[in-house]
């Protein structure tokens, strides 16, 4: 496992953006509005590969909503070269897929920019669908509801050169013709908000000027690292680095993490902390994943840049956020205990504090949930890892809480799950249980089938279905594959001792 291990920190060392899947969404949205860029055919086939029988794309449930939405959009935008029975058989599929939904009341995942998202690919679908008329079979209209206040409120932001929050760059495409070249909204390294659609919004149609020779740049960059399609956020950078040194130090696993990881996530803080990625915002959840993995790598750096996330509850992710997030205060307890006897009673006030919070949010059942992952596994595992740093009995009851859960949602195969049983979801449910010093006999059982459930995961190589919020969903391979091997070394001590 060392092995494996450290050809991870290797590869993340030699890739400045980060490592995630290809998304639907993301790609549907340059087959839409970029077939200039080369792999266009190749986003086409991808599209058309990645429809599900039931007619959607993407996500179980209410995840798939996006996703089909989006494609949908693209396939009707389609002329060319195509096999076009297939392609107006995937449309037709997808919209009935859409028709089934629009009969039903289906609340929306709170996944990045959803509100300004669909109600935007509604109106383009039914654009387009007014515009041919009713040939080809296809129905006048998308009868969807969509609430569009926050979307035109946006728009006019932008259209009046007022300005609009910086998180709202990475889903520029949704604002129209006021996104091109808007002088409110500035690229970083060529890409926009580290987002492919974003940034051909941004571009606007070809030609394009000289001007624009970086972004053009980013773009046929970006559809190459998949072969055409492309990944909704190309840059993780920094979370990548934090989650990955995170994940392995203290595992029990003899990595070397070089010096210059360490030293990008030092030069990347500022103030205000540092994003996922370079062309992100700052956020309080990098950031105090990127202090705890440096406290971890004994190269300390002050928590003061936290402070102005604090809103004397809680820490909010963004400023104005619709909802907070329960793993990233989380995170911030972790790295505001780190600090714990070193003289800094704002420290320990907020870690007490926060630890009352997290406790609050805890489910009767004993799981968490949260805004930037689909599954309770990791919410849960990252307020596991926060409250086994507090004293107590409230937070003693809420480790125990959560660890009853654990062991009444494993599954027959030793896996744990959403939806299926997953590698990396096994790895949370690992962890929360190994927070036991002492476990009983029920935990070592069901953490001796995980660990025969991950260990047969990692020999078939065996990919992990996308699980993390982006516009849709997605994967950060490196960080799950850091998880899986981080949680066989931390748990090998009880294989060792059944021997």
């Amino acid at each position: 496992m060392r092995g494996s291990a450290q050809e991870i920190v290797d590869a993340m060392t030699a890739d400045p953006y980060g490592l995630t899947s290809p998304s639907v969404y993301e790609t549907a949205r340059m087959v839409a509005s970029a077939s200039w860029l080369a792999g266009h055919q190749q986003r086409v086939e991808f599209l058309l590969a990645e429809q599900h029988e039931d007619g959607t794309w993407g996500g179980p449930a209410a995840y798939g909503l996006l996703p089909t939405l989006s494609a949908v959009d693209a396939l009707l935008s389609v002329a060319g070269p195509y096999d076009t029975r297939r392609v107006a058989r995937a449309v037709e599929s997808g919209m009935a897929a859409l028709a089934r939904r629009s009969r039903r009341n289906v609340q929306l995942p709170d996944t990045i920019a959803v509100e300004l998202l669909v109600p935007w690919l509604v109106e383009q679908i039914n654009q387009r669908l007014t515009r041919m008329d009713g040939r080809d079979g296809m129905p006048g209209r998308l009868s969807l509801q969509a609430d569009t206040g926050t979307l035109s409120r946006i728009r006019e932001l932008l259209r009046t050169h007022s300005g609009i929050p910086e998180k709202t760059w990475h889903s520029l495409e949704a604002l129209g013709t006021p996104a091109v070249r808007s002088p409110a909204v500035i690229p970083t390294s060529g890409s926009v908000g580290a987002s492919p659609a974003a940034t051909t919004a941004w571009l606007g149609d070809p030609p394009h000027a000289y001007a624009a020779t970086s972004c053009l740049d980013y773009l046929h960059r970006t559809q190459a690292r998949h072969g055409g399609p492309v990944s909704g956020i190309t840059s993780i950078t920094y979370f990548e680095q934090a989650w990955v040194v995170t994940a392995l130090c203290g595992s029990g696993l003899d990595v070397e993490i070089p010096a210059q990881v360490p030293d990008s996530l030092r030069s990347a803080l500022r103030t205000n902390g540092l994003p996922a990625g370079p062309g992100l915002p700052a956020d309080s959840d990098d950031t105090a994943a990127a202090l705890h993995a440096l406290a971890l790598l004994g190269k300390p750096e002050s928590v003061d840049c936290l402070w102005e996330y604090d809103t004397g509850s809680h820490f909010v992710c963004f400023p104005n956020e619709r909802t907070p997030s329960t793993s990233t205060n989380a995170h911030i307890l972790v790295a505001l205990a780190d600090r714990h006897g070193q003289g800094d009673p704002r420290c320990d006030l907020a870690v007490e504090r926060v630890g009352g919070w997290l406790t609050e949010q805890q489910h009767p059942a004993g799981h968490w949930t949260d805004k930037w992952h689909a599954s309770p596994y990791y919410a849960t595992a990252c307020g596991a890892a926060a409250v086994s740093r507090l004293d107590g009995p409230q937070a003693s009851a809420a480790l125990d809480n959560a660890v009853r859960w654990v062991l009444s949602t494993q599954r027959a195969d030793g896996s744990w799950g959403q939806w299926a049983g997953t590698g990396e979801e096994t790895a949370y449910a690992l962890q929360i249980l190994n927070h036991r010093a002492v476990p009983d006999r029920p935990a070592i059982d069901a953490i001796l089938g995980g660990r025969a459930f991950l260990s047969h995961h990692i020999g078939t190589d065996s990919d992990d279905p996308p699980l993390w919020h982006d516009k849709d969903l997605y994967t950060p391979v490196r960080v799950i594959r850091a998880e899986i091997l981080a949680t066989l070394a931390a748990t090998r001590h009880l294989t060792e001792a059944q021997n």
